[in-house]
């Protein structure tokens, strides 16, 4: 299936430090698509995506996949801190939660979907590595958020689903709960920040930043099975 794709060229980007090894999903978190469409425009920003999806399945180009977007900013995850240079990144129009945070709409989700389809495909980016602006950036960043339809891009062999059957909860400290949580990826300076980062993704339904019994299985299945799929 091919879809129709506009071009709105960003001037804010520059040279790759590094290969492809993500890809990165944001929300715009602004109130109007034509807003958020001109600010990644606009040179005065110093912000861009490689590709931006509107809420009716509208795809745009802003940035050619070999150059160095403009979106990540401070953080890391599984120690890349240019994540600039080793991602591809996606704006996906919301308003996010500082003005209307809301579900986002099928056809949205379904062009989002074939998009993330054609780039891990591109760039050979494994789907343990599709990740969210929060997983990368947890004190800085909410996106693309609880409402996002992470399950659906797993659906399609496109991201990690959510365990549907967790082992016993290990029943870790909140040293060890931080150790395996770092290990599976996230930076845990912060580890309130990064639990919450994690339950936007894992555990969507309650987002509170607390390393409870539940929060420590899902972890715990996900290293399990993560381990088993890299030695299959």
């Amino acid at each position: 299936m091919s879809r129709m794709i506009g071009f709105r060229p960003s001037p804010n980007h520059d040279e790759r430090r590094a290969r492809v090894q993500f890809l990165m999903l944001h929300y715009t978190g602004m109130e109007r698509a034509a807003d958020a469409l001109d600010w990644l425009c606009n040179p005065a920003s110093k912000v861009s995506a490689h590709w931006f999806v509107d809420e009716d399945g509208t795809l745009t180009q802003l940035v050619a996949e070999d150059r160095r977007a403009w979106h990540a900013g401070r953080g890391s995850f599984r120690g890349v801190a240019d994540m600039n240079s080793a991602s591809i990144s996606i704006e996906i129009h919301n308003p996010g939660h500082q003005w209307g945070y809301r579900r986002f709409p099928r056809r949205q989700m379904d062009a989002v979907v074939w998009l993330v389809g054609e780039i891990v495909t591109r760039h050979g980016i494994d789907r343990a590595d599709v990740i969210g602006h929060s997983d990368h950036a947890p004190t800085r960043k909410e996106d693309p958020g609880e409402l996002f339809d992470w399950q659906l891009l797993a659906a399609q062999g496109l991201a990690l689903a959510r365990p549907k059957r967790l082992v016993a909860d290990p029943g870790w400290d909140e040293t060890g709960f931080a150790e395996r949580l770092a290990a599976f990826g996230y930076d845990v300076a912060d580890l309130p920040a990064a639990t919450r980062a994690f339950q936007r993704r894992f555990r969507q339904e309650r987002v509170d930043g607390v390393v409870d019994a539940e929060t420590r299985a899902i972890l715990a299945t996900l290293l399990r099975d993560e381990a088993e799929r890299l030695r299959a």
